[in-house]
């Protein structure tokens, strides 16, 4: 995994405890958004634990480069109980969720865990905001528009599952799982996984 925060302190005090885990490899650490998107390119990190607030490019914008590159990494967000305005465009921008920066170390590494698994990771408040934005914009009443088949890969996307999770279960090929995510993020009118998640969940389909 690869660390992007602007206090060396902090980078040092995450990579400490991380590299004591059996199951994380902390690959690289990176000062800013700019340097972690370049960072993230150069090493193709599975995971990426960023901070939303540092000078220059912040997390936002760097998670809008790393998805503009098609950078397959799962990104983590850090942030605080206050920034919910800037977690919400994090999230809207590809993060698979957040955690607070005062969060116990073991709950960190399980996260950690959960988002290189293929989960999202939200809290209720930033679920909330983001369900309510969804039911003034884009995607509601359109669920009828879906095939069957489209159903069922929406139900485990709410599940948290990944692409190659998703055709082990409906014995697919990756490929035609994409079509079809790329298909309902295109007649539900969403932007990425976690507002198809949630819209599946708002909508009572899947988790």
């Amino acid at each position: 995994m690869l660390l992007v925060d602007d206090h060396q302190v902090v980078r040092r005090g995450l990579r400490t405890f991380l590299e004591v885990q059996d199951d994380i490899d902390v690959v690289g650490e990176a000062a800013d958004g700019e340097e972690g998107v370049a960072r993230a390119e150069e090493l193709r990190p599975d995971v990426i634990l960023m901070d939303v607030k540092m000078p220059g490019t912040d997390g936002v914008e760097a998670l809008r480069r790393l998805r503009g590159l098609d950078n397959p990494a799962r990104v983590l967000v850090v942030t605080s109980f206050t920034e919910q305005r800037t977690v919400v465009p994090a999230l809207r921008a590809g993060a698979a969720g957040y955690v607070y920066k005062d969060v116990d170390p073991e709950a960190l590494a399980g996260a950690i865990r959960s988002v290189h698994a293929g989960h999202v990771l939200l809290q209720p408040e930033v679920a909330l905001a983001l369900l309510s934005q969804e039911e003034s914009g884009g995607g509601q009443g359109r669920g009828g528009s879906l095939t069957e088949r489209e159903r069922e890969v929406l139900a485990l996307i709410a599940d948290g599952r990944s692409n190659r999770e998703i055709a082990r279960a409906l014995v697919l090929s990756e490929k035609t799982v994409k079509t079809h995510v790329s298909n309902i993020l295109m007649k539900l009118d969403l932007a990425d996984r976690t507002q198809a998640a949630l819209w599946a969940v708002r909508h009572g389909i899947g988790a």
